[in-house]
């Protein structure tokens, strides 16, 4: 009989796991769980025997793959699959795949929340400014970009968007402007939104020139990854531009160095926070759960990215 595991570290909601269990059973699988295990031995023990493997933001590393020598299928619930070495995947013939869209208005609403929390100072009783006019720049234009403008444009704001592989009539439909380069993206736009994938194109990408091509009032809004920051120029924009503010899900690793220096002028999630939301949750869960009996009984592979 098939096995599906799901193994998370960071639990779903008992609902999702209801729900993913049902959908798991009524396929005739077994289902099996892992949650909130300490150490990765657990992992590696449990996953001996499984055929599918449903994680969040656990590591599927090569020691995990070459660890589970029936698995056919690893699904991450959620849009990013950089915690899945797909290398490992790959050489020992594992699908992967992630559940693109399922997270995205929960993340959406996170970006636009923290501008709002920042823009009225953190709620510290001060005067603040509003969002209405202001103009927005999202950076990648995919699920959770989309749901960023059509939350911005009930604000008020202004928004734009580049993205070069998305088509510009596909953005303007939404109502959007496009931007061509990141520096004209950057040189109009007062709030930024970040939504760009790590790779060895991206990484540390966001630097000291293009922030400082920001007009004044600069808001950069990260809900992507932290290694697209490089965080040496991200400490100089802080200290040369005392308007430059940074929020993020995503704590960077010179956090102490911004509290110190910059108080009231950034906001960090005390952990990624952008897909917390119950039905956010749910959504993702029950995706992976149904690509998985699809891609074992027919052979879907519609999501997979390696």
């Amino acid at each position: 009989m098939t096995k599906v595991l799901v193994a998370t570290e960071k639990p779903f909601a008992p609902a999702a796991v209801g729900q993913i269990k049902q959908i798991v059973e009524d396929a005739g699988f077994e289902f099996a769980i892992l949650e909130k295990y300490t150490d990765k031995s657990e992992l590696l023990e449990v996953v001996k025997d499984v055929d599918a493997l449903i994680i969040r933001s656990d590591k599927a590393t090569k020691e995990v793959i070459l660890a589970a020598p029936k698995l056919k299928i690893i699904v991450r619930a959620g849009a990013g699959y950089d915690n899945i070495d797909l290398e490992a995947a790959t050489a020992q013939q594992v699908v992967a795949m992630n559940t693109p869209g399922q997270n995205s208005n929960a993340v959406a609403e996170l970006v636009l929340g923290m501008m709002v929390f920042q823009a009225r100072n953190q709620f510290n009783g001060k005067s603040g400014t509003e969002l209405k006019g202001k103009k927005l720049g999202i950076h990648a234009y995919g699920n959770v970009g989309r749901y960023v403008a059509q939350i911005a444009k009930g604000f008020g704001m202004e928004v734009f968007a580049f993205d070069p592989f998305v088509k510009d009539e596909l953005i303007e439909a939404d109502g959007v402007q496009v931007f061509h380069t990141a520096e004209e993206l950057y040189s109009n736009c007062q709030y930024i939104s970040l939504h760009i994938p790590a790779n060895e194109k991206t990484k540390k990408s966001i630097n000291y020139d293009l922030l400082n091509r920001m007009p004044f009032g600069a808001t950069l809004v990260n809900t992507a990854r932290k290694e697209v920051i490089d965080e040496e120029d991200l400490l100089k924009i802080f200290a040369d531009r005392s308007d430059f503010m940074y929020l993020s899900d995503l704590v960077p690793d010179c956090k102490e160095e911004i509290a110190m220096e910059f108080e009231g002028r950034f906001f960090f999630t005390p952990k990624k926070s952008g897909a917390q939301t119950t039905e956010a949750n749910i959504n993702a869960g029950v995706a992976a759960a149904h690509q998985i009996v699809r891609f074992i009984k027919d052979g879907d592979s519609k999501y997979k990215v390696n």
